[in-house]
Order: structure tokens, then C-alpha cells, then sequence
């Protein structure tokens, strides 16, 4: 698959460069392009390693609610790479893969719970600009999910926020993770009545 990045990606050198190609490789099959296209700036990499690696630990919402909320981001904002990679890893992971297919036409669907149905929402919300998340939708969450658990959805969905829109800001596409993965993208926010996003 062709890249077409806007940044251009670059050859991950030197010992460093062997070791995150070795356990890139082993991850994902691949080196991911955002971590070529970073490699430009390792500071940039090393933090973006590092808060991955501490959201990774967060614990108290469920990782298929956390799943399906950056996926609605990443179909939202167009992000394939987010879209592809979300269902590689949901697959790896034994999360609901026949729910992560369904993301980016989520209002159509009928696999989802009440409950999935407002995490969806409340990613959307979060996700258009300007925002749109709702004092009801806030507080329903809240209610059943706990506060610790919706600090740390809210904070996980800003975090896809901010990967997937890098992503398309640098020409990041699909690679192809899970060749199985055939997740449109949503339909343009004019066509879906969901507000632009930013």
C-alpha cells in the first residue's frame, strides 16, 4: 500500500530505531506510519509512547465502551488508520468485533445497548466543534457508569481526539492491520445530521 503522507516518513535508525521496529513488528505486524512520520521529532514519539502506554493503563471503564468511543471519533473525524488499527487491536483483545464493525453507522445499527448507544453519542459530542455534549447525556453517564469511570472515558476520548486528528492532519491512512477490516467511514457530517466536526 502506497503512503501518502504529508509528512514524509522517515527510516527509523540506530539501535532505538531497531528496537521500536522489532516491537512494532511484533504488535502489529508493521511499523504504524504515525510512528514513522514522528520519528522526525522523538520527543514528540517518546511522549506520545508514553501517555499510550499509561491510557492503556487506565482501569476503570470498560474497554469495550473505551473501543467503540474511539472508534466514533476516529469515523467522525475520518480517521482510517484509527478505524483499521480499532478493530485490529479489538480482535486481538476479545473485545465485541461484530460491535467494532458497527461504530461508524452506529445510529443505524441495532447491536448496540442503551448504554453503548450514549457512550457513542457522548464521543460524538465530544468530538464536534463546538461541542455539543449535553447536561442529560452527562449526567445519565454518570449515573451508570460512576465518576471515576466517566473521568476516564472523558479523558480517553479527548485522547483519541487528539491521535486521530493528527493522524489525518498528516496524511495518515489506513495500512491494512486486519485485512479483514472493511469499517467505512462514516457518511460526511452534512449527510449524517451529526454537527461538523473541526
Amino acid at each position: 500500500m502506497a503512503s501518502r503522507t504529508r509528512i514524509p516518513k522517515a527510516e527509523l535508525t540506530g539501535i532505538y530505531g531497531a528496537m521500536v521496529k522489532r516491537m512494532s513488528r511484533k504488535m502489529f505486524g508493521d511499523v504504524p506510519e504515525p510512528v514513522e512520520v514522528a520519528w522526525h521529532n522523538r520527543k514528540v514519539l517518546n511522549f506520545s509512547f508514553s501517555l499510550g502506554r499509561k491510557v492503556q493503563k487506565w482501569d476503570h471503564c470498560d474497554e469495550n465502551l473505551k473501543s467503540f468511543a474511539h472508534m466514533a471519533v476516529a469515523s467522525l473525524v475520518g480517521c482510517s488508520f484509527c478505524l483499521d488499527l480499532g478493530y485490529f487491536q479489538a480482535h486481538n483483545e476479545g473485545l465485541d468485533v461484530t460491535k467494532a464493525r458497527e461504530v461508524p453507522r452506529w445510529r443505524e445499527s441495532d447491536v448496540f445497548t442503551p448504554l453503548e448507544r450514549d457512550v457513542l453519542e457522548y464521543a460524538e459530542a465530544m468530538t464536534t466543534t463546538p461541542l455539543t455534549v449535553t447536561d442529560e447525556l452527562s449526567a445519565s453517564l454518570l449515573e451508570r457508569l460512576g465518576p471515576a469511570a466517566m473521568v476516564e472515558l472523558t479523558v480517553y476520548i479527548a485522547f483519541a481526539n487528539m491521535a486521530t486528528r493528527a493522524n489525518v492532519a498528516q496524511g495518515v491512512e489506513s495500512q491494512g492491520f486486519s485485512a479483514e477490516c472493511e469499517i467505512p467511514l462514516a457518511a460526511t457530517p452534512e449527510k449524517s445530521g451529526v454537527a461538523s466536526a473541526a
